[in-house]
């Protein structure tokens, strides 16, 4: 194995040095919890009050994690890493909206991505969250098997519908398909929906995938009746691993409904549930195609090391490899310079709308132990190694 992931001129590569300089700026402003805090308030406060912030989000921390506001916007960054041969998966990152012209507007934004997928080989998947696509409400009360109104029962209905529309896009234009995971009380209700939609269109092969978020301790477990649901239904099962983004949320809510927590006890048992998830699927890979979604370069290495051993070739479309856009380019463009199928998650959306989702980045770049102190420390290192050429 010649991965390096400490090889920085390799990791980016796809930078000027004037991007360098700005990338270590705002990666050392999140290495302090307390101006990260601020500016999040302050900015808010901003929204709240109609007060413009575009001049100062946009050039920053929006152009660090987003490729920009319309899919047109990200064609520029799509081209740029992939002539590193690192692919981009375009992500409509607008959250929280539940009125039915939101709904409507999203399905169609996604869907113009799916088809833009369908023409750009740089894109070879689609991607959406699913509570763009109806109520917490619904999502709720379908996965408890509560009892529902009439009009929740339709909404539930309608939610499939969505989806439903979504997947045979996909598979119309041949673009695999990416279901992110949500909430632990949303995700059985989505669950059962995906594994409707894998029933109808995996039967040559994965084009719907479902998501599993490995820091839940049950996920294993999930992941194993998933495959052995496959086999009986002579289907394939398409899987994404994340580690998981709403560990604290999860362990309060537990705390206080009193129930016992969905979440592993520690990073290591997460980081163990991850591994055995990777190798598992592998073990099956004549069903199983797998989306790897990791930050952590064990993880990443382990997959890699895995198809070395039984001889698979680094681009089998069984396997890929992916990060976040503006995180862990030392883990993408190594991979991609070995061969290995890499996809960059690129958000794009109205800056106000994807200020959850930058919030969130930059909160997990300040918590996430090691993450910013790495990313500074491997740019650090790169800007060094070019001045000293």
């Amino acid at each position: 194995m010649n991965i390096d992931f400490k090889n920085t001129e390799a990791a980016f590569i796809s930078k000027t040095d004037k991007d360098l300089k700005k990338t270590r700026f705002l990666y050392r402003i999140m290495a302090r919890p307390r101006i990260t805090k601020t500016a999040k308030f302050f900015t808010q406060l901003a929204m709240n009050i109609h007060f413009p912030i575009n001049w100062i989000v946009k050039p920053t921390i929006y152009k660090l994690f987003v490729g920009g506001e319309a899919i047109n916007e990200c064609n520029p960054t799509v081209e740029i890493i992939s002539n590193y041969k690192v692919n981009a998966i375009l992500d409509y990152s607008v959250e929280g909206k539940s009125s039915i012209d939101d709904i409507n507007k999203a399905l169609n934004e996604t869907l113009n991505s799916i088809k833009n997928a369908g023409t750009n080989a740089n894109i070879p998947f689609a991607v959406f969250k699913p509570t763009a696509f109806t109520t917490s409400n619904v999502l709720t009360k379908a996965s408890a098997g509560e009892t529902m109104t009439e009009e929740e029962i339709k909404e539930a209905q309608n939610f499939k519908n969505r989806v439903h529309t979504l997947c045979k896009s996909a598979y119309e234009n041949n673009i695999p398909i990416l279901i992110d995971a949500e909430d632990s009380w949303y995700q059985k209700f989505i669950d059962d929906t995906v594994e409707e939609m894998m029933v109808l269109y995996n039967k040559e092969k994965a084009i719907v995938f479902n998501t599993w978020q490995m820091y839940r301790h049950d996920r294993l477990e999930h992941l194993k009746k998933s495959y052995e649901k496959a086999l009986e239904g002579n289907y394939f099962l398409g899987a994404k691993f994340v580690r998981g983004a709403y560990m604290e949320k999860e362990r309060e809510r537990a705390k206080k409904m009193g129930y016992e927590s969905p979440i592993c006890k520690d990073k290591s048992e997460t980081d163990q549930s991850y591994n055995n998830a990777l190798r598992f699927s592998f073990e099956h890979r004549d069903r199983v195609s797998i989306f790897n979604g990791t930050h952590n370069e064990e993880s990443s290495l382990l997959l890699a090391e895995l198809m070395n051993k039984e001889g698979i070739a680094a681009n089998d479309k069984r396997f890929w490899f992916s990060q976040l856009f503006g995180m862990s380019d030392n883990i993408s463009f190594n991979l991609a310079k070995e061969g290995y199928n890499v996809a960059k998650y690129l958000p794009y959306g109205p800056v106000k709308h994807v200020l959850p989702y930058l919030f969130r980045r930059a909160e997990e770049n300040t918590s996430v132990k090691g993450q910013t102190s790495r990313e500074l420390s491997l740019i650090s290192n790169e800007i060094k190694r070019r001045k000293a050429k």
